[in-house]
């Protein structure tokens, strides 16, 4: 039963009474962050240190986390609420266009030659994935956190140009090289592969394991893009 039946549930409890008293039982716990989705140009290169804004509502706090040096940004690189900030809700972010070589709008626009040096049979949408999981990362830590904070997880893929279906194969491939790759029992690193090549230590060494969902969609916000990700996260009480 929620707070706010729990202290309704007399037939005597005035309406307002009830309500002072639910305000007073939720003071100082969890409130889930509004998801914010991302309104990106093509060429974001990802999310760096952002600017915290903090407002005062009621025994609320808001923290607003805004892209660093804009002073008019359309939309906030994430959102962290309750009356501790423990709970940080990130916008959608697709990848960054790190391939200046590839052809303009083309999903290879959206890759990042350097993460993937090496490595034989990556797909496109693995390596947009790895630019994408990396923002992410970049995302957290400006808030204050690390995906191994992350507690769900949203990934919307579009099929590649001429594929059947979008590549989930690729995606969870890349999902292992930032999350989900510690072994439960020795606690030790478990090596993930990279496209076709031979598995080796993770790109970031993480146990955690988020709730996640991952859904085809038509299109993304930019043309070129077959990958987006939002993240929800909370914050340990030793930093709320």
């Amino acid at each position: 039963m929620s707070e706010l039946n729990r202290v309704s549930s007399g037939p005597a409890a005035h309406p307002a009474r009830r309500l002072g008293r639910a305000t007073a039982r939720r003071k100082g716990g969890l409130a889930v962050a509004a998801a914010v989705l991302a309104v990106a140009c093509a060429t974001v290169t990802g999310v760096g240190a952002a600017d915290a804004h903090d407002e005062r509502i009621g025994d609320k706090e808001v923290r607003v986390a805004l892209p660093a040096g804009q002073s008019n940004p359309a939309i906030a690189t994430g959102v962290g609420l309750g009356g501790e900030v423990a709970v940080y809700q990130s916008s959608g972010l697709g990848p960054g266009a790190l391939n200046p070589g590839a052809p303009a709008g083309s999903p290879e626009m959206f890759t990042d030659p350097a993460t993937t040096a090496g490595a034989q049979g990556v797909t496109v949408t693995e390596a947009q994935s790895l630019v994408v999981l990396k923002a992410i990362q970049d995302n957290l830590k400006a808030a204050g956190l690390t995906p191994a904070d992350v507690v769900t997880m949203k990934c919307y893929l579009v099929r590649p140009p001429g594929a059947a279906a979008a590549d989930y194969a690729g995606w969870n491939r890349a999902y292992r090289q930032f999350f989900a790759n510690t072994d439960l029992t020795t606690k030790q690193p478990v090596p993930v592969p990279m496209g076709t090549s031979p598995a080796k230590a993770p790109l970031l060494t993480n146990p955690a394991r988020p709730a996640r969902a991952t859904t085809e969609v038509v299109s993304l916000a930019v043309p070129g893009w077959l990958v987006e990700v939002e993240v929800t996260a909370v914050y340990p009480k030793s930093r709320r």
